[in-house]
Formats: structure tokens, sequence, C-alpha cells
């Protein structure tokens, strides 16, 4: 079967770009059309226009529907089948989100914290004025939606689970306040990735973490061999006390970055880097011979870094443990960070929320749909190596 050719060239898109003042607009409606045309193409089993023995259905002509973006109200042509039977993803999946931070933005405005800024912006996104009643139904119907997200049953054992966080500004009583946004991220033994927990935080404690944690378990987390983290203390605590069967991995990232407090600020030798190759080694035995190696190297340099080293590495190794082909995605929290680098893109527009619900909402709502990806898409891990390591061997923790 062949695909009629329905792209728009590098040239046309140059002259959208320097005729368009907000050539943004034209762009993300061309993308999101040929997202609907090829889904329908999907759906009937052949190109527009063509003629096949493998047709699934026929065509009967399209629908005008608006989408509500970050740049701007898209008017989109949505196509349909004589059958009725063709639906599209492009909007539920899609407006989650959008739903979420242009409520935000909106809930700003009615409350009366906005600046000239936010209303401009939220003009921008919404394409209209929402009344104050609109909003709360909004708001209503997508808060539903996210609070079976966040509160769903655990079923699936969680072997390992990533813990991170960071801090978005919320106003409260008239005062601007940093909330911690705690966030876990399990993979299953399907190798799958999945977000399951989104919470906020006063800030980063044992207490906040450790009610965290149980909240997990109260849904049904159990079965995790490996918590990755930071070196957070009061996370710490709360993983030892609450998941005290998993061993701990700290992320290594995190423990170079720390490691530049003991280096001089134009330092330009190697000493870092090969800190850093330790973390590509066979198994922990060659890497503890090589860490002998670069103590005598560099502890007549740089002796506080060697000292602290020497005393704190050893957590940063406990991926060790973990089959070799998980090495490389188990040493650090970079997934998580991923995440977070995506919620800090769209919750930057906002800079400030109205107040902790508008916060929880968009950050869930973005968990929410990676979710969604992920459990789509392919697996994260091949966990066979897992089970067959933990046929012979304790657990990791012991």
């Amino acid at each position: 079967m062949t695909r009629k050719e329905n792209k728009r060239s590098a040239g046309e898109i140059k002259v959208l770009m320097s005729q368009e003042e907000d050539f943004l607009r034209p762009l993300m409606k061309i993308a999101l059309q040929e997202v609907l045309e090829a889904e329908m193409e999907e759906a009937v089993g052949v190109a527009k226009g063509e003629r096949s023995s493998e047709r699934l259905g026929y065509r009967s002509g399209y629908y005008q529907r608006k989408l509500i973006t970050r740049v701007g109200t898209l008017e989109l042509r949505v196509p349909q089948d004589r059958q009725g039977r063709f639906s599209t993803e492009v909007f539920t999946r899609y407006q989650r989100s959008e739903k979420a931070l242009v409520s935000a933005l909106v809930e700003m405005y009615v409350q009366g914290v906005s600046t000239r800024k936010i209303k401009a912006i939220s003009e921008e996104l919404c394409g209209h004025e929402f009344s104050a009643s609109t909003v709360s139904e909004l708001n209503k119907k997508l808060d539903q939606e996210l609070a079976r997200f966040a509160g769903r049953r655990l079923e699936e054992e969680y072997p390992y689970i990533i813990l991170d966080a960071r801090y978005e500004k919320v106003r409260e009583a008239g005062v601007v306040q940093s909330r911690a946004v705690l966030v876990a991220i399990g993979i299953d033994w399907e190798g799958r990735r999945r977000v399951i927990g989104v919470e906020l935080a006063n800030r980063e404690s044992t207490t906040s973490w450790k009610e965290f944690l149980l909240d997990l378990k109260e849904r049904g987390l159990h079965g995790v061999r490996l918590v990755v983290s930071d070196q957070h203390e009061g996370l710490r605590r709360a993983v030892a006390e609450v998941l005290s069967e998993a061993a701990w991995q700290r992320c290594y990232v995190h423990f170079l970055r720390n490691a530049l407090d003991y280096l001089p600020r134009k330092n330009a030798d190697d000493c870092l880097l090969e800190l850093r190759w330790l973390y590509d080694r066979r198994d922990v035995n060659e890497a503890r011979a090589d860490l002998k190696g670069w103590l005598e190297k560099w502890s007549s340099k740089y002796s506080k870094l060697c000292a602290w080293a020497e005393e704190n590495i050893e957590a940063t190794w406990t991926f060790y443990r973990l089959p070799r082909a998980h090495h490389k995605h188990m040493k650090s929290t970079n997934m998580l960070e991923r995440l977070n680098q995506e919620v800090k893109r769209r919750t930057h527009v906002i800079r400030i929320f109205p107040n902790e619900s508008s916060c929880l909402r968009l950050i869930r709502a973005l968990a929410s749909e990676r979710d969604d990806e992920w459990f789509d898409g392919a697996c994260y891990l091949n966990m066979e190596a897992l089970r067959e390591q933990s046929k012979i061997q304790l657990p990791l923790a012991a």
C-alpha cells in the first residue's frame, strides 16, 4: 500500500516561519492534522483516494473541532468514517495536561492574584476568557480523573523504585512559599516504568518521606528490592524504616556533583573523570581495585576529596549487585530527573501557583501523561536476568 504524501516541505515551513509572527501555531496545526490523517488511514486500512481489497472501512468527510494548546486555539478537521467507529486519541491524551496548565493560569486571574503578564498568557493560551464557573467545572472533572490515578492500587510488584523531589513556588495566605514535590517511579517484573506516586510536602524531611512511602505501601507497594535516590538524610532514614527489606543505591551522578565541593573551582585535571570511570567496571571487586589505584594517585594532591570518596563511595556501588545489563539504568536517578525536567519546563510558565491544589493538579497530569506513554511503549528493562539471579543469590539487601 502506498501512502499519499501529505507532509509540508522544508521550504513551505520556512515560508510559514517568515510570514507568521506566531509561526508555532500553524506548525502545530499541521503536525496534529497529519496525526489525525494517519490515524484515519490506519483505521480504514488505505490511504485517502486509494483502492484496495484490504480496505477496512470508508471515510465520510470531516467535522470541525477546537483544541486549546499553549500556542493558542487550533481549528482542526477531524476525519470520520461511515460506520462511526473511528476515534482519535489526540484530544484525550493531549488535553489532559493542557487542561491542567490552562486551569492553573486562569485560576490566577479568577482569584485576583495574577499580574498583567499572567493575564496575557492565559488569554493567549485559551483564545478567550474563562468564567469562574467554567474553571471550577473544568477543575472538578480533571481532579476526579487525577485522584483515581494518584490513589490507584499497586497490584504488581516493583523490584526497583526511584525516588526524588523538586520544589515549586506556591502562594498560601498571600505568602509565596516553596513546596516539595515528591515523586516515585517503579519498574515492575515486566520491565515497564510506572509513575507510582506524586505528592506535595512542606519540605523534604524524614516525616514527609515516611508518610509518602507508607501511603505507597497502603496502596499495595510490595516486593521492593532496590531503592535509588540521592543522599538526602530524611529520605535515607525513611527508606531504611519503611522499606527495610530493600537495598539502597546512592545516585552516582549526585555523588560526583558532591565531589566538586572538595575540588578547586578551576580544576582542570582528570581526577573527577577517573573517578567517574569506576562506575563502568564489570563488578564491584574490579571497581574496588581501581579505587585503590585512584586513591594512591590523587591522595597527595586532593587529600580531602580522597578521604571523603573512600568513606562514601560504597553506597554508590550497590548497583553492582544487579545483573550487569541493569547497571547502566539503575545506578542513578537520571530517569526521574528527565521527568522532572519536563515538569519544570511546563511549570516555569506559571512560576508561582495560586494554591497547592493547582500545583498538584498540573504535576499529576504531566505524570499521568508520561505514565501512559511508558505503559504503551516498549519495556525499559529485561527482567529475566534478575529472575535468574534471584534463584541463586540472597536478597539484595543482605
